[in-house]
């Protein structure tokens, strides 16, 4: 019975020093971050594309408050609105620019190019373009396959 009695307190006792021991740990190592950076992230679309250079959404949201100036940092799923209220929001200046629209540059179907290969797998175009350049051999036509519209939440490729 006493061993029992003593195996409850030896752990209880074991749980409290390294539960401590955890709350120190965690005090010390802190990281305190910006409350800005979930206020523009807030703001942002929260598509994570990438389009703008950056990682995600988060990403730039991080540059947008560290950043003196807003001149390389762009949206180009939110737009000149999305980083207008940004820019309000940090008490920072944003040039405006054009919306950036996507450019198919060899026309992307075979009848302005000759079909050089066909493609026969996975029907995704990740998976078809890092096979292949394509079935005209342009690395920059649309594979077909339909992998975009389905990601795009926001209907921008229709």
């Amino acid at each position: 019975m006493y061993t029992i009695i003593i195996t409850v307190i030896i752990l209880s006792l074991l749980g409290v020093v390294l539960a401590t021991v955890l709350y120190l740990v965690a005090q010390r190592f802190k990281v305190d971050e910006d409350a800005r950076i979930d206020e523009v992230t807030a703001l942002l679309p929260g598509v994570n594309c990438g389009g703008c250079g950056y990682v995600g959404c988060r990403a730039l949201a991080e540059a947008a408050v560290k950043s003196a100036t807003m001149d390389a940092i762009y949206c180009p799923v939110g737009g000149a609105s999305v980083m207008s209220d940004i820019a309000a929001l940090l008490g920072k200046m944003v040039a405006s620019q054009e919306p950036l629209i996507a450019v198919v540059r060899c026309a992307g179907d075979c009848t302005v190019r000759p079909r050089t290969s066909r493609y026969d797998g996975a029907a995704s175009c990740l998976v078809a373009h890092t096979l292949y350049k394509g079935d005209t051999g342009c690395a920059f036509g649309c594979v077909g396959h339909g992998d975009c519209v389905q990601a795009c939440t926001f209907d921008a490729l229709s």
